[in-house]
């Protein structure tokens, strides 16, 4: 268990920002406006020779329980729990403020061993917060400039003994987990399963996401728009490691104005390109919309596995009418995914959890089948058989061999004659036909035609006689 440190404080003081130095990457998102940051980020941060865990959290606001701010409190509180040590942060602009003194009282009841930083130091502007940061009470406080990347060396210096006495604890801790040399049939914990879910605003991802892990990670509430940047977390599926990938609502493009949506929507789009399964998750209520088809074509684009999961089905009355009616709007509105699993659950009960799980991990599977040249032969030959191409201008379209190029998602290519003239009629009927000769319903599928000549370049050029064959016949060289 490596050390983690959780970086607290008010509303914009620069977390985020920090957060993303020591992980040398932009993660989390960053904006003027405070209350940016509301779900707990972890990642892992890099700091000269140390390693560790940096916990990123939302601003620190004293508010009612029951409130947007109160829950967002309440999440910071459990990842000060659960951390090894807390980097404190005020803005030494701003100097200590009423709210800082607040909370300071906190952390130190808490117990935990606290570090205590003036962000914002950098120039003149600073010195005066740096200076008054001592009356609270938490030992000696480092000037950063998190945006600079300046004051870096203090943090070191204070946080290689607890880093270095936490990596000794480690290495003395008797390993009883799961190793890579399990055999073929364990689980590779080198790469685990990349799953995002999708969807419209108040579709209930975060729930979702929280009854998966059989914990109050995410923020959730029933306000929409709640989740604002893409949250990956950690779990195991059965001995299946699994990273699954929380994401903000999607909604109509003409209705996103605000800079931080914008960064919102663009950090989920982001995260179903890095995905491998995209669960699709439907309210119930108001399945189908016209943004939900959108959010379904675009993982069908990327290639990527897709689930569609229909959320709140405890709040049907008839569910068997409902069903039968979702089904048949699936097959209407959404051919592309044909055949793609459509499970119905209920993120508050956890009802259909399993069934949820099960569907994700065959459509990987389904994602990365392949299938032998030999049996794509025999299949290409009955289906052309059976249906044969059209000839365009009275000439018959040869299609030769298929193979398969790729996975993930299955890629196919087929050597035609005049490929460019082969409909995409025709196309959609060998798509449909591997997808249900081979079992692959629901996975995105690529099939090209090529002509055999793209990869002859000598083909149709004129022979020429070799110069010592010419030579020897007394003909004359050419030209």
């Amino acid at each position: 268990m490596t050390f983690s440190l959780a970086i607290v404080g008010r509303p914009n003081v620069g977390k985020s920002t920090l957060f993303n130095r020591l992980v040398g990457r932009r993660l989390a998102l960053v904006d003027d406006q405070p209350g940016v940051t509301r779900d707990l980020r972890e990642g892992d941060a890099r700091l000269g020779p140390l390693r560790f865990t940096v916990i990123d959290t939302a601003g620190l606001e004293e508010a009612t329980d029951d409130s947007l701010a109160g829950r967002m409190r309440k999440l910071t509180e459990r990842a000060v729990a659960m951390a090894d040590a807390c980097l404190f942060l005020i803005d030494a602009r701003a100097g200590v403020l009423p709210a800082d003194r607040v909370f300071a009282d906190i952390l130190r009841r808490s117990g935990k061993t606290v570090f205590l930083a003036a962000n914002k130091a950098e120039g003149r502007a600073g010195e005066a917060g740096l200076i008054e940061a001592w009356e609270l009470g938490l030992g000696e406080p480092m000037g950063l400039s998190a945006e600079h990347g300046e004051g870096l060396d203090d943090l070191l210096r204070a946080l290689t003994p607890r880093v270095e006495a936490a990596a000794e604890t480690a290495e003395e801790a008797p390993d009883i987990g799961l190793s890579v040399e399990d055999g073929a049939d364990g689980p590779d914990l080198t790469r685990p399963l990349q799953v995002a879910v999708v969807g419209r605003p108040n579709a209930g991802k975060s729930t979702l996401i929280n009854r998966l892990l059989g914990d109050e990670r995410l923020l959730t509430g029933p306000e929409a728009g709640i989740t604002r940047d893409a949250i990956a977390l950690d779990l195991d599926w059965d001995g299946r490691a699994v990273r699954i990938f929380d994401t903000a609502g999607m909604r109509k493009r003409a209705k996103v104005q605000e800079k931080l949506e914008k960064l919102s929507v663009s950090d989920g789009l982001r995260a179903v390109k890095f995905a491998e399964v995209v669960v699709v998750l439907l309210d119930a209520a108001i399945p189908f919309e016209q943004q939900d088809l959108r959010i379904a074509d675009l993982a069908e684009r990327e290639g990527r596995a897709v689930v569609v999961a229909v959320n709140k089905w405890d709040l049907e009355e008839d569910k068997g009418a409902k069903l039968k009616e979702l089904r048949a709007e699936f097959e209407r509105l959404l051919p592309q995914l044909r055949g793609a699993p459509l499970v119905t659950v209920s993120a508050r009960t956890g009802r259909g959890l399993d069934r949820l799980k099960a569907a994700v991990l065959k459509a990987h599977e389904v994602w990365n089948r392949r299938v032998t040249t030999a049996e794509l032969n025999r299949w290409l030959a009955a289906m052309v058989a059976a249906h044969p191409p059209p000839a365009p201008g009275g000439r018959r379209i040869k299609l030769r061999y298929a193979t398969q190029a790729k996975t993930r998602p299955p890629g196919f290519v087929v050597m035609a004659s005049y490929p460019e003239k082969i409909p995409e009629s025709y196309a959609r009927y060998l798509i449909n036909g591997l997808r249900e000769d081979f079992d692959m319903p629901g996975t995105p599928i690529r099939l090209t035609f090529r002509s055999q000549s793209e990869k002859n370049p000598y083909k149709n050029k004129k022979k020429s006689t070799p110069s010592r064959l010419r030579k020897h016949l007394g003909k004359p060289p050419p030209g």
